[in-house]
């Protein structure tokens, strides 16, 4: 899910009128004026009205009425866009992708959140803002202390806190006993001094190292791509892998001339034919059926009887004898029928022969075909194609994927020869070995055991007691059955934040919060210098904070480092979930106590996140501009 366009119209903190379009990654929103710019909660308000027109908080003073709408690509991968007259009436609309024109869904309140929770994938509003909205109001520092409402149930009484309940140092009960811790505390502070020297150099040599780190870890993404590049080739079909020759793309590309041959062949060989014994191929008649034979034998045996008989009978008989030549042309003709029909036999004995030569040759002229035809027909049944031109494309994707894989390996063998690549990992090492060297000597410190601001809070505690125990006494009014309470911590917004993440990973708590701790740690001993090396949570997601030699309960921690912690909280729940669903992150300018030197350690902390879900931060400062992935001046 990502933000595609902000349209306002009088819109407080916006410009009187306008279309912002709003693309993906790490993303500014600079304010035209320095009024609070409410990017967060004009999203909440829209996206999750209640129908009862508290968005009219948004309009502009430049008229009466406003209107903002909100276009956003869903977890359903559809373009929607919410349309609200603010303190009106709304409506939603979808994009339909087929005529690319928006489609009126509903105008009903209850219909649209119903619609926009089942279907565009929106999570309940406490999740999105205590999630995906950072806004000031926000701040632990920002929030009233837990007791807040005591002290004011105190005053609405009549009751006036006493000294003891303002402070919760006591007079001294043995002076010679506390004086004597003094001095000792004075010493542990001396060496506690030293020690807070060399923990600042290893602070310093942690964000520094950080900074190379991150330089280093330029690569990262490089090689991820040739993981990922590598597993596609090595699942990339290839001739071996099918069982395929290794010339199968020769044979593909010759294909098509070897089936013109085969049927050229198939072709000439029926038209390979000699009509005469085409002819002699019909069925013999017997010569006993030919009655031209028995015609001209039959004449030749009259014509021979008549010349033999009158011959001898008759006193012309040379004239008779004649007749006997007339036996020539009819026998004659019986011969050339019998010379007839022995030929005929051997024409079709003949034809039979060429059949059988004709079958063998068209089972040669097949079987030659089959050698080509065969690896073919494999080639297309183990790709799971139609055509042959489907079988090089497919069998030339390893080749091309080869040729990525070989160009991601280049480009990474640049990046880490590079200058800037190798003076950091130099840096790197060397400042690491600077760490180790700063360690040892905090190591041989063993005389210091606790911070030196817990050191020097104790001796003041210890000094104002025996102040105390030196001073008068001053009678102090107290409330009967009134108890001495200490100061009041700020509230833990673990709690909220951790059961939240709970419900968007669908995980118990301490899985949670074994799933962020790690991270949470990273961000916070960057933003806090190191000042604390560690989070601990209990079960109920109240969250500590670690030094070297104590467990802090976050509330008590100062109002800064709480705030610093909140936003490292914050920024590992969204890198966190964002790995299971992507919703955008919404910051409104909640950077401005932060320490100027600290900011571009958080604007990376941001362009990293944007890497993984679209990040939108209202700011006008001008560091945070160069470090995004664009501006939208609104």
């Amino acid at each position: 899910m990502h933000f595609v366009e902000v349209a306002i119209q009088n819109v407080r903190g916006f410009s009187p009128a306008g279309r912002f379009p709003l693309k993906t990654g790490y993303l500014i929103l600079k304010p035209p004026t320095a009024d609070v710019l409410p990017l967060a909660g004009l999203s909440l308000s829209l996206l999750f009205s209640d129908g009862r027109g508290g968005d009219s908080s948004f309009v502009g003073s430049g008229g009466r009425s406003g209107k903002a709408a909100l276009t956003f690509v869903g977890q359903d991968g559809m373009t929607y866009r919410v349309l609200r007259e603010l303190g009106g009436s709304g409506s939603l609309h979808r994009l339909n992708p087929t005529t690319s024109q928006p489609e009126l869904m509903s105008s009903d309140t209850a219909e649209i959140n119903q619609y926009l929770r089942g279907q565009a994938g929106l999570p309940p509003r406490t999740t999105f803002e205590q999630v995906y909205c950072l806004q000031l109001v926000m701040l632990p520092s920002r929030r009233p202390r837990k007791a807040s409402a005591q002290v004011a149930a105190a005053k609405a009484s009549g009751s006036t806190p006493s000294l003891a309940t303002a402070s919760a140092v006591r007079p001294a009960e043995d002076l010679q006993a506390a004086e004597a811790k003094v001095k000792a505390l004075e010493k542990e502070i001396v060496v506690s001094r030293e020690v807070d020297q060399l923990q600042f150099k290893v602070d310093e040599l942690s964000s520094l190292i950080f900074e190379a780190d991150s330089k280093l870890r330029g690569g990262e993404g490089l090689k991820e791509a040739i993981v990922e590049a590598e597993k596609a080739w090595r699942a990339a079909p290839s001739p071996e892998s099918l069982g395929l020759p290794q010339d199968i793309l020769t044979r593909v590309k010759r294909h098509p001339k070897a089936v013109a041959r085969r049927d050229e062949a198939l072709a000439r060989l029926e038209t390979d034919r000699d009509p005469e014994l085409e002819d002699a191929a019909l069925k013999v008649p017997p010569l006993t059926q030919n009655r031209y034979f028995w015609g001209g034998l039959g004449s030749g045996a009259l014509f021979l009887a008549l010349s033999v008989g009158l011959g001898f009978s008759s006193v012309g008989a040379p004239m008779w004898r004649y007749l006997a030549l007339l036996n020539i042309p009819a026998f004659g003709t019986a011969a050339l029928m019998a010379l007839r029909y022995v030929d005929d036999l051997q024409k079709a004995t003949r034809r039979g022969t060429k059949d059988n030569r004709k079958g063998v040759r068209e089972k040669k002229i097949l079987d030659e075909f089959e050698v080509d035809d065969a690896p073919v027909r494999m080639a297309i049944k183990a790709l799971d194609v139609e055509t042959l031109d489907e079988i090089a494309p497919a069998l030339e994707k390893k080749d091309l994927l080869g040729i990525r894989l070989g160009e991601l390996q280049t480009q990474l063998e640049e990046f880490e020869a590079s200058a800037e690549y190798q003076d950091a990992l130099r840096q790197g090492q060397e400042m690491r070995a600077q760490q180790e060297e700063l360690n040892a000597e905090l190591t041989a410190k063993g005389t210091y055991v606790r911070d030196l601001r817990e050191v020097e809070r104790e001796l003041g505690r210890l000094k104002e007691s025996i102040a105390l125990a030196k001073a008068p006494p001053v009678p102090v009014a107290t409330a009967p059955g009134q108890a001495p309470a200490p100061v009041d911590p700020l509230e833990d917004p673990s709690p909220v934040v951790l059961s939240q993440a709970a419900d968007v990973l669908t995980s118990d708590l301490l899985s949670v919060q074994a799933l962020l701790k790690d991270r949470c740690v990273q961000y916070l001993t960057a933003l806090t210098d190191r000042r604390y090396q560690g989070v601990e949570w209990d079960r109920d997601g109240n969250a500590f904070a670690l030094t070297q030699n104590s467990r802090i309960p976050v509330g008590e921690l100062p109002p800064k480092d709480l705030d610093l912690y909140y936003l490292a909280l914050r920024m590992t729940v969204v890198e966190k979930t964002c790995a299971r669903v992507k919703r955008p992150f919404l910051l409104d300018d909640v950077l401005t106590g932060v320490d100027e030197a600290k900011l571009p350690l958080v604007a990376r902390m941001l362009k990293h996140l944007g890497t993984l879900t679209q990040v939108l931060h209202v700011t006008a400062h001008p560091g945070f501009a160069q470090m995004s992935d664009g501006t939208v001046n609104v």
